[in-house]
C-alpha cells in the first residue's frame, strides 16, 4: 500500500505541474495574445470549454473501469515492450509509439465521418486559446480512451509511465491551443507542436485544418507530408455555431449533410425579371 502510494506521487505532481501550467498560458494570453477576438467571443469560449471539461469529467469518473490506469495494471506484463526492463530506452520506445498512435488517431478522426461528427465539435470554437483544450465530446473522449486502452495492451507498459504519457500529452494539450506566441517559436515548431503550427488546425477550410496532427512532436507530420504552415484568416467550423455547453454536446448529432438536406428543402424564391 505504502509502495502504491509512493508511485502515486510523481503522476500526481506531473498532472499538478500541468494544471499550472494551464494557468500560468490562461494569464499570458491574457495579457500578451497572439490574436484578438472580441469579448463577447472570449468569454463564451472559456465557459463553454471548461463547463464541457467539469461535464466530461464527472462522465469519464463513472467509466473508470475502463480506464488506461485499469487496463495498464492487468496488462503490463504482456505487449510488444513487456520484456524490456523498466529503463530510460523503454521509456522513449514507449513515447515514441504513443504519440505515433495519438497521430494516427487524429488522422482517422479528420477522415472518418464517424469519428468526425464528434471530433469536430473541439473544431467549433471561434476563438483559439488554452481552454479550447477542453473542448471536446464527451464521446469523443470516450473512444479515445477505448483505443488508448488497445495501444496501452499492445504496448505494454507499466501503469505509471502511461500516467506520465498522459500527463505530457495533456500539457502539450494546453500549451498548442494556447493564444500566445513567443521569440524562435518557427524554430522550436520543428521540433515539437506550437501554437504557430496548431493554428492552421483550426482554421474554417478544411484543406488547412486536415494538417498539423501531431500532439508532441512535429515529427510524424513531416514523415508523412501532413505539415502547413500558414496563418488561417478564421478559426472554427463555417457552417455551424455551438455557443454553449447543450449546443455543443448535440453538436455531434447535426451533420454537415442534414444541413446541406434542410437547405435543399428550403423554397428559395425567384428573382424577378423585371
Amino acid at each position: 500500500m505504502q509502495n502504491e502510494t509512493t508511485n502515486m506521487l510523481p503522476s500526481q505532481i506531473l498532472f499538478g505541474l500541468a494544471i499550472l501550467a494551464f494557468i500560468a498560458l490562461v494569464v499570458v494570453e491574457k495579457l500578451k495574445p497572439y490574436r484578438r477576438f472580441t469579448d463577447k467571443i472570449d468569454r463564451e469560449s472559456f465557459v463553454t470549454n471548461t463547463t464541457t471539461f467539469l461535464f466530461n469529467n464527472i462522465i469519464l469518473t463513472v467509466l473508470r473501469a475502463t480506464s488506461l490506469f485499469f487496463v495498464a495494471q492487468q496488462f503490463s506484463s504482456h505487449g510488444l515492450l513487456s520484456g524490456i526492463g523498466d529503463n530510460p530506452i523503454k521509456w522513449v520506445f514507449a513515447f515514441l509509439l504513443y504519440d505515433l498512435a495519438i497521430y494516427a488517431w487524429h488522422v482517422a478522426n479528420h477522415k472518418y465521418e464517424f469519428l468526425w461528427r464528434f471530433h469536430k465539435v473541439h473544431h467549433s470554437g471561434k476563438s483559439f486559446n488554452t481552454s479550447t483544450g477542453f473542448r471536446f465530446h464527451v464521446f469523443d473522449l470516450f473512444l479515445e480512451i477505448l483505443y488508448k486502452c488497445l495501444f496501452v495492451i499492445l504496448i505494454g507498459v507499466d501503469a505509471y509511465l502511461v500516467l506520465a504519457m498522459e500527463t505530457i500529452q495533456l500539457f502539450f494539450i494546453f500549451f498548442h491551443h494556447s493564444n500566445i506566441t513567443f521569440d524562435n517559436e518557427k524554430q522550436l515548431s520543428e521540433y515539437i507542436i506550437t501554437p504557430y503550427l496548431h493554428r492552421t488546425h483550426h482554421s474554417t477550410l478544411r484543406s488547412e485544418h486536415d494538417s498539423n496532427y501531431g500532439i508532441v512532436l512535429a515529427f510524424w507530420d513531416k514523415l508523412f507530408d501532413t505539415r502547413k504552415e500558414l496563418v488561417p484568416e478564421k478559426i472554427g467550423l463555417d457552417i455551424i455555431v455551438a455557443e454553449n455547453f447543450l449546443q455543443l454536446f448535440f453538436l455531434a448529432f447535426i451533420t454537415e449533410q442534414n444541413i446541406k438536406k434542410l437547405f435543399q428543402m428550403i423554397p428559395r424564391g425567384r428573382r424577378s425579371s423585371g
